[in-house]
């Protein structure tokens, strides 16, 4: 999840991220466009500046 009142799109998550192109659009703030392509890997997160990025992961059972 991106907060869109934190981002500054300044696109360090989809540089950092091994699927960066399948799974990031960068424009006025950083979009998940497609998360198929997501490992989890919480590298995006990691890489943001400003904390705008969320992990949401579901619990085992759902």
């Amino acid at each position: 999840m991106v907060d869109e009142d934190k981002c500054t799109a300044c696109g360090n998550c989809k540089e950092i991220c091994p699927k960066g192109g399948y799974i990031w659009t960068i424009d006025t703030v950083a979009r998940v466009s497609n998360l198929d392509y997501c490992h989890v890997c919480t590298l995006c997160a990691m890489k943001c500046g400003p904390d705008a990025i969320k992990i949401m992961r579901n619990a085992p059972d759902e």
